[in-house]
């Protein structure tokens, strides 16, 4: 027996895959020339699978002020806050998200994975109680494995599940922390987050939202779905990263609960974890304004979704129940999920393959995600190859044609 036996079977389904053509998991850029494009394999790319939302990874601005950093403080901090100290542009940055987020605290820790691993680990531990969404991110649930809270899954985006199951806990001691998403990775469905939040009013707990996917894409200014549905004040902690609409890494917590900053000498992952370097901290700074300037940009971004999502499903594809920067198309077979995501590779798209178990329902997707930057002609140029193998490989029918008069 050897240390990696038991992943045998993934071994042999990776082999099967890149077998089947180019693999997925490990495509390589020869460059990236803009938010849409890069070069894969010698071929010019539309990217329609890099969370880039906004479309601020080449934001002048940001740039800018990135290489400024690097020139002023050097290419890294070396070792975490605690240890370490703070620059004044972790500072900046926090600040600059509690404002945003019109809270009186904010953590910046230095990946969106490592927020979720810190946050709930340290909220809630023996004796507590996690009641997460059965389709929660892996970051949420390795968080819930590393604080030792009792968790409680209940039905993906089911108020009413989540109401019954904390009825039954009402005498039961310990913390409750209801954790939900503002956007869902995989199919890019929204939380009915009005009703949970009256589900947490009316029973007790606390409600944290992780606004990784929403944050600059939903509500009026961009904070995410818990202002679009106007129950901010009923949310008591928000999570989210940099690493998509901000366009850089890291990850972050707001709240206005008292005693929040306890966590900077309780909080492990915080406390043991280098702080982000200056370059990412500045360049995150700005494209943050940049995202509180330009609300064209989340509007261009809605409208390039819309326009993927209703042309996938007139063309009869299966798609998610709504439109959001994320589309996903549902596949009827691994097969067939291999087969196309290779045959849109070949043909200058670029996406995300999800198979399961890694996929909610465990059928395997083809998962987009549109971003602002995206002009309405890449937008039709991704539609046109989806239906020409789309129908070349018996996925959807040929549109009828027009007989002249």
């Amino acid at each position: 027996m050897g240390l990696f036996d038991k992943h045998l079977a993934y071994r042999d389904a990776y082999n099967a895959i890149r077998q089947a053509g180019a693999d997925p998991f490990s495509v390589r850029f020869d460059a990236v020339v803009s938010p849409t494009e890069g070069v894969i394999n010698g071929k010019r790319t539309i990217l329609l699978g890099t969370n880039n939302y906004l479309g601020l990874t080449f934001d002048e601005q940001a740039i800018a002020s990135s290489v400024k950093a690097v020139q002023e403080r050097g290419t890294g901090t070396t070792g975490s806050r605690i240890a370490n100290g703070s620059f004044e542009a972790h500072v900046e940055l926090e600040e600059a998200l509690a404002k945003f987020y019109k809270r009186k605290h904010a953590m910046v820790f230095t990946t969106g994975y490592q927020a979720n691993l810190g946050v709930l680990s340290t909220l809630v531990g023996r004796g507590d109680h996690l009641i997460l969404d059965a389709d929660s991110h892996a970051s949420i649930y390795d968080g819930a494995r590393l604080g030792h809270a009792e968790v409680i899954r209940f039905r993906h985006n089911d108020p009413e599940d989540l109401y019954k199951r904390l009825r039954r806990m009402k005498d039961v001691p310990g913390e409750r922390l209801i954790v939900v998403e503002g956007i869902y990775s995989m199919i890019g469905d929204t939380a009915p987050l009005k009703e949970i939040a009256a589900v947490k009013r009316e029973l007790g707990g606390y409600l944290l939202v992780d606004e990784a996917h929403s944050m600059g894409v939903l509500g009026e200014h961009g904070r995410g779905l818990a202002e679009l549905a106007g129950v901010e004040d009923d949310v008591d902690f928000v999570v989210g990263t940099f690493s998509k609409s901000l366009g850089a890494i890291g990850g972050f917590c707001v709240s206005d609960m008292d005693d929040f900053d306890v966590m900077r000498v309780t909080c492990r992952p915080y406390m043991f974890t280098a702080s982000l370097p200056p370059a990412v901290v500045s360049s995150t700074v700005t494209a943050l304004r940049r995202l509180e300037e330009q609300p064209e940009l989340r509007h261009k971004l809605m409208a390039n979704a819309r326009r993927l999502y209703d042309g996938l499903s007139a063309m009869g594809f299966m798609t998610g129940p709504t439109s959001s920067p994320i589309v996903a198309i549902t596949m009827p077979d691994t097969e067939r999920a291999i087969g196309m995501w290779n045959a849109l590779l070949q043909n200058g798209v670029y996406l995300n393959l999800a198979l399961p178990p890694a996929t909610p329902d465990s059928r395997p997707l083809l998962r987009t995600s549109v971003s602002a930057a995206h002009s309405e002609q890449q937008i039709d140029q991704v539609l046109a190859v989806f239906a020409e193998i789309g129908v070349a490989m018996g996925l959807i029918e040929a549109p009828l044609k027009r007989v002249s008069a």
